[in-house]
């Protein structure tokens, strides 16, 4: 409704806009994050910990992590999960460039940063297996969000909330 409203001009010039965005954004040759340059800013920032990769299915989700200005590694986009029922195996994601990178440089730690779903859970454990020889890997931990109530959580969220408890510092 919001594009209906505007101008003709204005519609124009968004879709001029979006064509343009589709042209010039492609992806990191290391990581496969969205980047307008052959090489993206994290993976060109020196002041990133070159030594842990952080594993995420999209792009978004990088975004997301980056938000919280917690994890100062470096990423590595998969381009999806592995889904048999939509014809997404390994070799259709950026796995064998992971494995690879792990290989071939000092990485101390790959972090799987992967959603809990059926197939997050078949692409974490497929990744896992294929990096241990390498390197140490761990997952994040998954629970409850902020604000969330106990009696309204599915029973996999509060295994995995309890699966993930630490110590209180």
């Amino acid at each position: 409704m919001h594009i209906i409203k505007r101008s003709e001009a204005e519609v124009q010039a968004l879709a001029q806009a979006l064509v343009e965005a589709k042209k010039q954004v492609g992806l990191c040759q290391v990581c496969f994050h969205l980047s307008a340059e052959p090489v993206c800013e994290i993976c060109r920032n020196t002041n990133r910990d070159n030594s842990s990769i952080c594993v995420v299915a999209d792009s978004r989700d990088v975004i997301a992590l980056e938000k919280t200005r917690e994890y100062r590694g470096k990423y590595h986009v998969l381009g999806g999960v592995i889904s048999p029922m939509e014809g997404i195996g390994p070799d259709q994601l950026h796995i064998q460039q992971l494995v690879q990178r792990v290989s071939q440089q000092r990485i101390q730690e790959v972090i799987l940063a992967i959603s809990p779903s059926v197939e997050g859970e078949t692409t974490t454990l497929y990744i896992g297996q294929l990096l241990k020889p390498f390197t140490k890997v761990t997952r994040i931990a998954f629970g409850l969000p902020m604000g969330g109530d106990l009696e309204y959580a599915d029973e996999v969220t509060l295994a995995r909330a309890l699966e993930g408890r630490r110590e209180l510092d």
